[in-house]
Protein backbone atom coordinates (compact mmCIF):
# COMPACT_ATOMS: atom_id res chain seq x y z
CA UNK A 1 0.00 0.00 0.00
CA UNK A 2 1.42 3.38 -0.98
CA UNK A 3 -0.33 5.52 1.64
CA UNK A 4 1.27 5.47 5.07
CA UNK A 5 0.47 6.66 8.57
CA UNK A 6 1.08 10.40 8.91
CA UNK A 7 0.53 11.22 5.21
CA UNK A 8 -1.74 14.15 4.35
CA UNK A 9 -4.40 12.89 1.94
CA UNK A 10 -7.30 14.21 -0.14
CA UNK A 11 -10.55 12.24 -0.26
CA UNK A 12 -11.52 11.77 -3.94
CA UNK A 13 -14.73 9.75 -3.59
CA UNK A 14 -17.59 9.23 -1.20
CA UNK A 15 -19.57 11.44 1.13
CA UNK A 16 -16.45 13.33 2.27
CA UNK A 17 -15.13 14.00 -1.24
CA UNK A 18 -12.83 17.04 -1.27
CA UNK A 19 -11.87 16.82 2.41
CA UNK A 20 -8.23 16.63 3.44
CA UNK A 21 -6.75 15.12 6.55
CA UNK A 22 -3.85 13.26 8.06
CA UNK A 23 -3.78 9.45 8.08
CA UNK A 24 -4.13 8.34 11.70
CA UNK A 25 -3.85 4.63 11.06
CA UNK A 26 -3.25 2.37 8.05
CA UNK A 27 -4.48 -1.21 7.59
CA UNK A 28 -2.40 -2.66 4.70
CA UNK A 29 -4.03 -6.11 4.88
CA UNK A 30 -7.49 -4.59 4.34
CA UNK A 31 -6.34 -1.72 2.05
CA UNK A 32 -8.00 0.78 4.38
CA UNK A 33 -6.92 3.92 6.24
CA UNK A 34 -8.40 6.06 9.00
CA UNK A 35 -8.25 9.74 8.08
CA UNK A 36 -8.56 12.52 10.64
CA UNK A 37 -12.01 14.17 10.42
CA UNK A 38 -13.26 11.96 7.58
CA UNK A 39 -15.99 9.27 7.57
CA UNK A 40 -17.12 10.13 11.10
CA UNK A 41 -19.62 7.70 12.60
CA UNK A 42 -21.49 7.57 15.89
CA UNK A 43 -21.04 4.50 18.05
CA UNK A 44 -23.23 3.62 21.00
CA UNK A 45 -21.05 2.16 23.74
CA UNK A 46 -21.95 0.93 27.19
CA UNK A 47 -21.71 3.63 29.86
CA UNK A 48 -19.30 2.82 32.63
CA UNK A 49 -17.00 4.38 35.15
CA UNK A 50 -13.24 4.35 35.42
CA UNK A 51 -11.41 3.68 38.67
CA UNK A 52 -11.16 7.44 39.25
CA UNK A 53 -14.91 7.94 38.85
CA UNK A 54 -14.93 9.49 35.37
CA UNK A 55 -17.77 8.37 33.11
CA UNK A 56 -16.98 6.59 29.85
CA UNK A 57 -19.13 5.44 26.98
CA UNK A 58 -22.44 6.77 25.67
CA UNK A 59 -22.70 8.06 22.12
CA UNK A 60 -19.16 8.45 20.83
CA UNK A 61 -18.28 10.05 17.46
CA UNK A 62 -15.19 8.55 15.87
CA UNK A 63 -13.55 8.09 12.48
CA UNK A 64 -14.20 4.85 10.56
CA UNK A 65 -11.83 3.31 8.00
CA UNK A 66 -12.04 4.36 4.34
CA UNK A 67 -10.74 2.37 1.37
CA UNK A 68 -7.30 3.48 0.22
CA UNK A 69 -8.49 3.81 -3.40
CA UNK A 70 -10.70 6.70 -2.29
CA UNK A 71 -7.81 8.86 -1.08
CA UNK A 72 -4.91 10.58 -2.82
CA UNK A 73 -1.67 11.93 -1.34
CA UNK A 74 -1.48 15.74 -1.06
CA UNK A 75 1.65 17.68 -2.07
CA UNK A 76 2.35 21.40 -2.44
CA UNK A 77 2.77 22.73 -5.97
CA UNK A 78 3.07 26.47 -6.64
CA UNK A 79 1.81 27.20 -3.12
CA UNK A 80 -1.34 25.10 -3.57
CA UNK A 81 -2.12 21.73 -2.06
CA UNK A 82 -2.93 19.27 -4.85
CA UNK A 83 -3.47 15.54 -5.06
CA UNK A 84 -0.87 13.30 -6.63
CA UNK A 85 -0.32 9.69 -7.47
CA UNK A 86 2.65 7.90 -5.94
CA UNK A 87 5.49 6.17 -7.74
CA UNK A 88 8.71 4.55 -6.65
CA UNK A 89 12.35 4.84 -7.66
CA UNK A 90 15.56 3.30 -6.42
CA UNK A 91 18.17 5.77 -5.16
CA UNK A 92 21.97 5.43 -5.49
CA UNK A 93 22.18 3.47 -2.20
CA UNK A 94 19.70 0.87 -3.47
CA UNK A 95 16.84 2.08 -1.27
CA UNK A 96 13.28 2.20 -2.58
CA UNK A 97 11.95 5.78 -2.34
CA UNK A 98 8.37 7.07 -2.79
CA UNK A 99 8.02 9.80 -5.42
CA UNK A 100 5.16 12.26 -6.06
CA UNK A 101 4.33 11.76 -9.74
CA UNK A 102 2.92 15.29 -10.12
CA UNK A 103 6.03 17.09 -8.86
CA UNK A 104 8.73 14.44 -9.20
CA UNK A 105 9.88 15.09 -5.64
CA UNK A 106 10.73 12.45 -3.07
CA UNK A 107 8.15 11.99 -0.35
Amino acid sequence: MRIKKGDRVLVIAGKDKGATGRVIEAFPKDDKVIVEGVNRVKKHTKVGQTARGAKTGGIVTTEAPIHVSNVMLVVEKDGKRVGTRIGFRVDEDGNKVRVAKRTGEDI
